[in-house]
């Protein structure tokens, strides 16, 4: 298997994850699928035949997407990232891939994000969101007007599902940082956080070895702003 080269962040943490035979009994289902039957009009009036599609759906539809950095005593801008595994990639069937793929496959670095609950929906709510995010993932306890814009919401899957991604950014002082809440889930214990230059970052992204999407997009826009 390819291994990734050096880079200037630590190890990932390797979390495995197995399979077991069988989901918890009576949990409910986090997705929903549903296969709707659709029908095409196009601009000059004629009308497609019927056809299927399959949609992804959950309560919480939307996310928040949040760049913190602050600057050394330099003033080289740095950007936190955090550890994740997502079981969706560690999960990925290797034999069907077109590339050979890294044996801490499932494990990325990403900047912090979460799900925008049901409260939340409101351009006030996603900053409190956000906020919340940052204090469970960083550790970091910011005023949710604080927080800033970081370019317009994007749709990262909408072949599948109709999720949004909310941008925000703001400056922390790395001295503020304290223990992260977390979020009392199994995906994000454990977790090792790290900071690193802005261009250093995207140096990994350009190759290849950050390879979550919205991660990438905010440190650019980021990148953006800054210059």
């Amino acid at each position: 298997m390819l291994r990734a080269p050096a880079m200037p962040l630590p190890p990932l943490p390797r979390i495995l994850l197995t399979q077991e035979q069988h989901a918890e009994p009576g949990s409910p289902a986090f997705l929903r699928v549903e296969r709707v039957m659709l029908r095409a009009t196009f601009p000059d009036g004629e009308q497609s035949e019927p056809f299927s599609y399959d949609i992804v759906d959950r309560q919480r539809l939307d996310a928040v997407v949040i760049a913190a950095h602050f600057r050394d005593e330099k003033g080289v801008r740095h950007v936190y990232l955090r550890s994740s595994v997502r079981p969706p990639v560690a999960l990925r069937n290797r034999a069907t891939s077109p590339i050979e793929e890294r044996d801490d496959l499932g494990n990325l670095w990403e900047l912090p994000a979460g799900l925008v609950e049901v409260e939340e929906r409101s351009p006030e709510g996603l900053l409190l969101c956000a906020a919340r995010e940052l204090q469970e993932e960083l550790g970091f306890e910011v005023d949710p007007r604080a927080l800033a814009p970081l370019g317009p919401s994007s749709f990262p899957a909408p072949g599948m599902v109709g999720e949004r991604h909310f941008f925000f950014h703001v400056e922390v002082d790395p001295a503020r940082r304290t223990t992260p809440t977390e979020d009392g889930s199994v995906l994000e214990r454990k977790a090792t956080i790290a900071a690193l230059s802005l261009d250093e970052a995207l140096a990994l992204a350009r190759s290849g070895l950050l390879e979550d999407e919205k991660t990438e997009l905010a440190l650019r826009r980021l990148a953006e702003l800054a210059s």
